[in-house]
């Protein structure tokens, strides 16, 4: 019966250290998904947000929907962008993914 009893208060010792072990491990998985997933993410939108704050008049720019053309006007929120010689679109600037090199677009 004493077996018993000792074994109860080795474990509950161990528990214990176990809780200091825990602790460690929490904040070393936290430092993990910081370092490879939420700063990662944050320098992405961050250049995204460059990105869009610097869109200019001739831009060649290709949209989240995959709409290639180039910006004939810019406001704050929305720019309009030429995709055929006689059409143009408005569009939400945030929905620009990336600005292409000059002579992507070709208006023939």
């Amino acid at each position: 019966m004493e077996f018993f009893i000792q074994s109860a208060h080795a474990q509950g010792a161990a528990a214990q250290g176990d809780s200091t072990s825990f602790i460690i491990m929490m904040v070393l998985m936290f430092a993990a998904f910081y370092f490879l997933l939420i700063r990662p993410q944050q320098k992405k939108q961050k250049a995204h947000t460059e990105l869009v704050a610097g869109l200019q008049i001739g831009d060649e720019v290709l949209t989240a929907g995959g709409i290639l053309g180039k910006i004939t006007g810019v406001s704050d929120h929305y720019a309009v962008v030429k995709i055929s010689d006689n059409s143009e679109i408005k569009i939400q600037k945030a929905s620009v993914s990336m600005v292409v090199p000059k002579g992507t677009y070709d208006e023939a």
